[in-house]
This record gives structure tokens, C-alpha cells and sequence, in this order.
């Protein structure tokens, strides 16, 4: 969590030095001369958020009390924990989900109407999804 934190107030210092940047080239441009204002706020926003979640877990870390596997060099792969979660690899139901997903969004851009046929669909698959492990032949 060390190093995150490190590279997040990095990245601030980045936006920051950035910001200046964009501030002092709208001033220095000729056919501009003033101070462009979205993305001045846009570029130092950036940096306050990215200082906010800096900040947040440098505070996490200082409470937490010990290390992580990952801030330690004597840290062994196995010393992280190995079980991210499961993964059902016959499942049909995360592309179905996916391309429910895919419809939704070209209905928005299409017609509300298509948007609301994907909706239906992807509340079927997710349930689908979420039961799988319930019924059939994989019940538990």
C-alpha cells in the first residue's frame, strides 16, 4: 500500500505541474491571452481527488498497522492471498450479460426503445448468473 500511495502523490504533483502548465501556456499563447478555465479546473481537480485518495490511504496504512506481502522485500507470490474469487469457466451467462450490456448502451444511442428490451434481457442474465450454482446439474 506504500508504493500506492507514493504513486498517487505522485500523480498529484503531476496534475499540479501540469495545471501550471496549461495555465501559463493559455497566458503565453497569442491568440488566446487569457486563462482557459474548464480545463484549468479539470487538470486541478484532478490533482485534488488524486491527493484525496493519496491522503486517504497513507491514513488506511498508518491505522492498519502492519504490512502488506506487497511492501515487503522479503515477501514471498505465495504470501499474498491466492484465492481472487471464482470464476464459473462453463458459464454462458457473462457474455450473455455482456451483450445485453452492449444493446443497452446502442439503444441509447439508436432508440430508448431497444434500451429498454436490453434492460429486461440483462435482469434475466444476471439472475441467470447470480442462480446458476442453484439449479441443475452444478446445484450445491
Amino acid at each position: 500500500m506504500r508504493a500506492n500511495v507514493n504513486l498517487l502523490w505522485i500523480l498529484s504533483g503531476f496534475f499540479l505541474v501540469v495545471t501550471a502548465a496549461y495555465v501559463i501556456w493559455g497566458l503565453v499563447d497569442p491568440n488566446q491571452n487569457k486563462i482557459e478555465w474548464a480545463g484549468t479546473f479539470a487538470l486541478g481537480l484532478s490533482a485534488v481527488f488524486v491527493s484525496f485518495v493519496a491522503f486517504y490511504l497513507s491514513r488506511v496504512h498508518v491505522a492498519q498497522g502492519g504490512e502488506l506481502p506487497e511492501d515487503r522485500l522479503d515477501a514471498n507470490i505465495d504470501d499474498g492471498d491466492p484465492e481472487v474469487g471464482f470464476y464459473s469457466p462453463w458459464s454462458w451467462w457473462p457474455i450473455l450479460l455482456a451483450a445485453s450490456a452492449a444493446l443497452l448502451f446502442m439503444g441509447l444511442a439508436v432508440g430508448v426503445w431497444i434500451s429498454i428490451i436490453a434492460l429486461g434481457i440483462g435482469v434475466i442474465c444476471l439472475v441467470g448468473w447470480v442462480y446458476e450454482y442453484y439449479r441443475g446439474n452444478f446445484a450445491r
